[in-house]
């Protein structure tokens, strides 16, 4: 039995939730479907992967919408691909492989960073130096896969549906000098280009503001098109977590919400940004 990943786990969390709503149990969902009861259970608990094909009977029989029902079997689809990622191997953690798979299936993605630029928008240079200092008992082959995997990752925010992003760094990561004064300006001069693309928002939280709700530290919050499958991230040292009950991933969103609003406007970010530039020569 392979191990579950936060897919699945989304993706059985999520028709449990639905039968239950239903009033059916295993044994009538198994009568209607001729989907065993073990099997049923299995898929709700993560312990096995399920079809396309059973969760689209699963969905037909809960009568979901076309919208919720074409979500749920995406997932179960989009769970049996190989993802580039893959090729890596042992240089990427499990939790990374998954955050990973989530990005690619997700439509929007919305970050509070406080001491990092965000993963997506870092420069080479920039993240081979958070890698070398914060990669604990990385191997040189492995700080360099890791470089390539973060390069490759940030695709996604130039594809023809192009993940919509909005970020809120910390004013802390901005003035920062990871990696020196050149790696620094480089990666400046990156997030002012991204934010210059259509599908990119970038704020500053300014250090004087008083108690806001990114205190509690940093987060991403990754979009599907159904909103019941919205995760949320916590990145740690060596592992992270995902929060995928609904109402949990509910206050994370008002968080954010208020992250954005105390934070500067976008053109007083993009001077903000630009003076630290122009700062580092």
């Amino acid at each position: 039995m392979t191990a579950a990943t936060v897919r699945r786990r989304q993706l059985g969390s999520q028709l449990r939730a639905i039968r239950e709503q239903r009033g059916l149990k295993l044994e009538e969902v198994e009568q209607r479907t001729g989907i065993t009861s073990a099997k049923l259970s299995r898929i709700e608990l993560a312990k096995s992967a399920a079809k396309p094909a059973d969760v689209d009977t699963l969905a037909r029989t809960y009568e979901c919408d076309d919208q919720l029902r074409e979500s749920l079997v995406r997932v179960a689809r989009d769970g049996n691909k190989r993802g580039w990622w893959l090729n890596y191997g042992e240089a990427l953690a499990p939790w990374l492989s998954d955050q990973i798979s989530l990005e690619e299936a997700a439509t929007t993605f919305r970050t509070y960073q406080v001491q990092l630029i965000p993963g997506l928008f870092q420069t080479a240079g920039y993240a081979r130096a958070v890698h070398t200092r914060l990669a604990i008992g990385a191997t040189p082959e492995d700080l360099e896969a890791r470089v390539r995997v973060r390069r490759e990752r940030q695709a996604i925010l130039t594809q023809p549906k192009p993940l919509e992003m909005q970020a809120v760094i910390h004013e802390a990561a901005i003035r920062s000098l990871v990696g020196g004064a050149q790696t620094m300006r480089d990666q400046l001069e990156k997030l002012l280009e991204l934010a210059g693309l259509p599908n990119i928002t970038i704020q500053v939280m300014p250090s004087e503001t008083g108690v806001h709700q990114g205190m509690n530290g940093p987060f991403a919050i990754l979009g599907f098109p159904d909103s019941d499958l919205d995760v949320v991230l916590l990145e740690g040292l060596l592992t992270s977590e995902w929060v995928e009950d609904a109402e949990r991933v509910t206050v994370f969103d008002r968080a954010f919400r208020g992250i954005v609003a105390e934070a500067w406007s976008l053109d007083q970010s993009i001077d903000f940004i630009t003076a630290q530039k122009d700062r580092l020569k």
